[in-house]
């Protein structure tokens, strides 16, 4: 078991409801183009694969897809989308659980490796990776760049997302390289402004830092950049989407 906080059947039953945004065409065409070419005639792994937002449509692409999922109750809502034949998932975290046979393709998307706590979880997240991947494989991992320049001095916190119906701020200890994302959701209707706390910790992560981290699992770094679409990667960017390969 991995310091990855874990996902409960309410957090669970609302998650698709929640990132219809980031489940429509426009977002995940592109993601899906792109992953489905690496992947080739191969085979697919996702950590973390949750409600199955790319594995499914990954798997609809004509792509073999198989995932690994700490929460039962995200695998769970993936199963009312396809039975295990179409898309098997195993329950287990994405540091240290094996599954069978080789794949072309590792993913992880939408910056959940931050769910890692520690520099050595997520390491053996690279490892692990770098374990399932026949060679000439790819790691592909989409996450965040620390927006720390944000932070005036004495500041801990930077907002991003304000409106009517969201309230998202992340705080930082700089220290321990740990942010907390803090969100205010309002549940009511009609004039009735109740709302929802939520928070969840994760470990950011530089890219450099995740070039390292493909090193010490024996992979290279064979592309880097700033969307699914292919944009050129700047000091701007706000992500990444990295790949490394895993030598012939």
């Amino acid at each position: 078991m991995t310091s990855s906080e874990l996902w409960t059947r309410a957090t669970a039953d609302r998650y698709d409801a929640e990132e219809a945004e980031s489940s429509s065409a426009a977002v995940l065409g592109p993601t899906i183009a792109f992953l489905a070419e690496l992947a080739g005639d191969g085979r697919a792994l996702e950590f973390a694969i949750g409600t199955g937002r790319v594995g499914v449509p990954l798997r609809e692409r004509g792509v073999p897809v198989v995932g690994i999922e700490l929460s039962e109750h995200m695998a769970a809502v993936l199963r009312r989308k396809a039975d295990e034949d179409t898309l098997p998932v195993v329950i287990g975290d994405m540091a240290t659980t094996v599954v069978p046979g080789g794949f072309s393709l590792v993913y992880l998307v939408y910056n959940t490796i931050t769910n890692l706590l520690t520099q050595d979880e997520q390491v053996e997240c690279f490892r692990n990776a770098a374990r399932h991947l026949e060679p000439g494989g790819r790691f592909v991992i989409e996450l965040g760049v620390p927006p720390l320049r944000f932070l005036p001095p004495g500041q801990v916190a930077v907002p991003f997302d304000v409106s009517e119906q969201h309230l998202g701020f992340d705080t930082f200890d700089l220290v321990e390289q740990i942010l907390v994302s803090h969100h205010f959701t309002r549940d009511g209707h009609d004039g009735d402004d109740r709302y929802r706390r939520e928070n969840s910790r994760h470990r950011y992560a530089w890219p450099a830092e995740l070039d390292l981290m493909a090193r010490i699992a024996g992979l290279e770094r064979e592309r880097r950049v700033a969307d699914w679409d292919g944009a050129p990667f700047t000091q701007d960017s706000a992500k990444h989407i990295s790949v490394w390969r895993k030598p012939a």
